[in-house]
């Protein structure tokens, strides 16, 4: 446990170590930029500032019947992220697609119809690799490794998956326009199992699954073989047991 928290310390610190480099970096870049602005006029070529910038590629036209979940659209002029594709039989109407959207300038969700063949306009954005520093006040402390860029995202980008957020765990972030719109984890971790429901007495034959308590706090079904202390893969899609870990 306290070589836990001192290596928790010592990420803490060497984020806002970085972070204030990060800041010294800009400030030089301000006035480096200002300085050649002052003397460049207007034939100077402006600097991307931003760690985030990116070109983003417009204009790809598919089905609505082929939007995901994840998949970023445009439509009248804003652009939204796709969180629930859902197709929908209207009878004589025909089938349709029902997508739930939340709007990446505003973050208001708003819930769209669409024509299985009616065609959507797709953006496609930017993913970046991360490392987990850690987590605190709801919030991922992040580091690129190669360049040792350093982002904070509130845990809320990963959904569910948040739950099996561990130091040093390799995470994807999606974005867009410089904005963090979803995070990832791999899709298998490793959970240690806390505890084991005990069968119900008078039960003549052995379930072949019971529920377990991980120790992320999440309840699971596993074989019933398993026992607490064991560390096991688990899908973090869809909270499945996947094996023993040793």
């Amino acid at each position: 446990m306290r070589a836990l928290e001192a290596s928790r310390r010592l990420s803490r610190a060497l984020f806002t170590s970085a972070s204030y480099s990060r800041l010294e970096l800009l400030s030089s870049l301000d006035c480096h930029i200002g300085n050649s602005a002052a003397t460049a006029g207007n034939g100077g070529t402006p600097l991307l500032r931003s760690p985030w910038s990116t070109t983003q590629h417009r204009g790809v036209k598919v089905n609505a019947s082929h939007v995901k979940p994840g998949n970023v659209i445009e439509k009248t002029g804003k652009i939204y992220q796709v969180l629930e594709s859902e197709h929908k039989q209207r009878g004589r109407g025909g089938a349709m697609m029902q997508l739930e959207l939340r709007d990446v300038d505003t973050g208001n969700k708003v819930s769209l119809r669409f024509g299985t063949e009616e065609a959507v306009e797709r953006v496609f954005v930017q993913e970046k690799y991360f490392t987990l520093l850690y987590t605190e006040h709801e919030v991922a402390y992040l580091i690129e490794s190669n360049t040792f860029e350093q982002v904070e995202v509130p845990l809320d980008l990963f959904g569910k998956a948040a739950a099996y957020l561990k130091d040093e765990m390799k995470v994807t972030l999606q974005l867009y326009d410089g904005k963090p719109l979803s995070a990832s984890i791999p899709k298998r971790s490793t959970c240690t199992i806390k505890e084991v429901h005990a069968n119900v007495k008078g039960q003549t034959v052995t379930p072949r699954y019971t529920r377990a308590l991980l120790d992320n706090g999440l309840t699971i079904l596993v074989p019933s073989y398993l026992e607490s202390g064991e560390v096991i893969f688990v899908n973090t899609e869809d909270d499945s047991y996947i094996s023993r870990a040793k």
